[in-house]
């Protein structure tokens, strides 16, 4: 059996572990002042998307719900259906401004199946482009990821807020 090392996470988990006492999402959740410095670039009423701080690729957003819960199926129904039209709104978007040539869409569910944060159900959207994961990482240990993080927030946050002006006129 092939292996595929990412020894990265550890130190990822182990600090979200150490670092938080309570849900990180949640905290993001409420405090919708600050969804610059958050990196949430859409919100709805039971959900929003935010760029993952540690991306496999450019635009890698995770989406949630507005509420603290574990598993997609204790979502109620309209908050189920919201979630999934933001996973494809938040696509959509993505699409139109990064033109990958495919997606990964995954969700975790616990900690065992690989979710950093098994407590807050959420959703991974991944673009994809023909040779974005290369021989860096395994020879070098060192990913590429060739934008800011703030970089892409400004760019699909503003095509979100420009997108919405023209649904309204």
């Amino acid at each position: 059996m092939n292996r595929l090392w990412a020894p990265w996470r550890e130190g990822y988990l182990s600090k979200i572990d150490r670092k938080h006492q309570s849900c990180v999402f949640c905290r993001i959740m409420v405090d919708s002042r600050h969804d610059k410095e958050h990196l949430v670039f859409i919100r709805k009423a039971h959900s929003f998307a935010v760029l993952n701080l540690y991306p496999y690729s450019n635009g890698h957003c995770l989406i949630l719900p507005n509420r603290h819960v574990s598993d997609i199926s204790k979502l109620p129904k309209a908050e189920y259906v919201e979630v999934m039209e933001l996973l494809i709104e938040a696509k959509g978007l993505i699409d139109e401004v990064y033109k990958p040539h495919g997606f990964n869409v995954g969700i975790n569910l616990g900690r065992l199946a690989g979710a950093g944060i098994p407590g807050h159900v959420h959703i991974h959207l991944v673009p994809r482009w023909k040779g974005d994961h290369n021989f860096m990482a395994v020879t070098a240990q060192t990913k590429v990821i060739s934008q800011s993080i703030t970089g892409i927030y400004k760019k699909l946050s503003d095509a979100y807020k420009k997108r919405n002006r023209s649904i309204r006129k």
